[in-house]
């Protein structure tokens, strides 16, 4: 009870920010028009007269964008959440298995050696792929070197192929002059100029993998006990930590070969999510999507507006927060 308290007052500030992004830009568009217009679309209802211009610019522009914002956001959050429960550590994120690198090289690939084989949807399935391979291959020598899949070698695996996926990376760039400046701002993240068909597709894969992951709430709720416990517990530790990393891989990895690396988001707001509502997994699976789809949007929101309009990398915004927090969690964790 006490945490449903608390989670109406997130839902609530939640809308407010969801509303107000969507209205804020080079034309704004008053809150009570923005609600005005979404009833209209969504439920055929409007309560005051529609402005076409608002109505246009709203619903072809800014509500595909904010949507694909919060469901990214919500996406990185939710696989930040989970490793660092399987992992039990808070420092740990999808980047410690070297998912984002992996994408990161398999979308450099793709744009260097020009192979656009697939269409529009080239750079993103070579980002994909190269994603899951590396966290495979990743989890597979963790398993070789400790086939309890200890968390200190799923780590120590994770780094060693993030640097080195970062070194082939860097290499690539080299000879990439022609497309180097689409490299980088691709590494940075963004969601301008998405086509909407990416949120089409994007959003039933973040749905289905995040209810995958609530069915297995209870048996992360007895990994944080630790190993010993949950397999007194009769949790068979190598198949749920695999199956989670998975998911949490899978969901990386699909993101980032869309919109590109956005850091850091998926780091602190599980952890922000823990502070609020415990350690619970009921509650921090269910409330690290709506807090990081939350911050996603805002960080969008200043990214499009702050020198409007140029418009930075959303990337770039979410690591000038990150960093000094992941500097804060390190001595925190210290102490």
């Amino acid at each position: 009870m006490k945490n449903i308290s608390k989670i109406i007052p997130c839902l609530i500030l939640s809308s407010i920010i969801f509303i107000l992004a969507m209205g804020i830009g080079s034309v704004f568009i008053p809150p009570i028009q923005t609600i005005n217009i979404l009833l209209y679309k969504i439920f055929n209802f409007n309560f005051i007269e529609i402005n076409e211009t608002f109505l246009s610019i709203l619903w072809k522009i800014r509500f595909p964008r904010v949507l694909l914002a919060f469901i990214c956001g919500a996406g990185l959050s939710l696989s930040g959440a989970i490793i660092q429960s399987v992992l039990k550590n808070s420092l740990a994120s999808s980047y410690t298995l070297g998912v984002s690198s992996g994408s990161a090289l398999g979308a450099s690939f793709c744009m260097l050696f020009k192979i656009y084989i697939f269409g529009i949807f080239s750079i993103q399935i070579f980002g994909f792929i190269f994603g899951i391979i590396t966290v495979f291959i990743a989890i597979s020598i963790a398993t070789k070197m400790d086939r309890t899949m200890q968390n200190n070698a799923i780590i120590l695996t994770g780094m060693a192929f993030s640097l080195f996926t970062n070194a082939m990376l860097s290499i690539i760039m080299t000879f990439a002059k022609e497309d180097l400046q689409n490299l980088i701002f691709w590494q940075m993240g963004s969601f301008s100029m998405k086509n909407n068909i990416y949120l089409l597709v994007l959003y039933p894969t973040v749905l289905i993998i995040s209810l995958l992951v609530f069915i297995k709430y209870r048996e992360m709720d007895i990994l944080t006990f630790g190993d010993e416990q949950a397999t007194i517990s009769g949790v068979d530790i190598k198949k749920i930590k695999l199956f989670l990393l998975s998911m949490a891989s899978l969901l990386t990895g699909f993101i980032v070969s869309i919109v590109g690396i956005i850091g850091f988001i998926d780091l602190f707001t599980p952890h922000i999510t823990r502070k609020i509502f415990g350690a619970s997994h009921k509650y921090v699976l269910f409330m690290s999507l709506i807090l990081g789809g939350t911050f996603m949007v805002l960080c969008d929101l200043v990214a499009r507006t702050i020198v409007s309009p140029i418009e930075l990398p959303v990337g770039a915004i979410t690591s000038a927060i990150g960093a000094p927090f992941f500097i804060y969690l390190y001595f925190d964790k210290r102490k």
